[in-house]
């Protein structure tokens, strides 16, 4: 795990940035968090940079549950009441798609496929985001030394 600190929304961009440069083709990356925590923030970031359009509108995927991008599908499964939707949502169905999804712990089964987890909380005091980031069936190397500026002791 890398645990990281963005003290401001500067920050989550730039870790989102980062993250989107070396993200393949297939991973699921799931975000988890409160409400409020950040995680559309981090996937804006991410779509902006793996499309390369700084300025591309990114809404939150809470009511329209999936919103697809060239390459990318970012999903919001708040609002999912049991796990099967997610065949019809067709979430997994192009293994070239990188897929980006909210409330992830309501479809267990996306938490065993490869990619990254991102786990997001409030810093203390209010103050910034902690972001714990894990990998699953893949190598974090790179990931981690770009990663490195944001680098947080795990006690924030």
């Amino acid at each position: 795990m890398i645990a990281l600190f963005a003290p401001d929304a500067a920050a989550t961009d730039a870790i989102g940035a980062a993250i989107a440069v070396h993200l393949k083709a297939g991973d699921i990356v799931t975000l988890e968090g409160d409400l409020g925590a950040g995680k559309t923030a981090l996937a804006r970031a991410v779509i902006r940079t793996r499309l390369d359009e700084p300025d591309l509108e990114v809404p939150s995927p809470t009511f329209a549950i999936v919103q697809p991008y060239k390459g990318i599908i970012h999903a919001d499964l708040y609002r999912l009441a049991d796990e099967s939707e997610i065949d019809e949502l067709g979430l997994v169905e192009d293994e070239s798609d990188i897929v980006l999804v909210e409330w992830p712990e309501r479809a267990p089964s996306l938490l065993r496929r490869p990619g990254l987890g991102i786990a997001i909380r409030m810093g203390a005091e209010g103050v910034g985001r902690v972001l714990n980031v894990t990998a699953r069936g893949r190598e974090m190397d790179q990931l981690a030394g770009a990663l490195a500026p944001w680098r947080a002791e795990e006690t924030q």
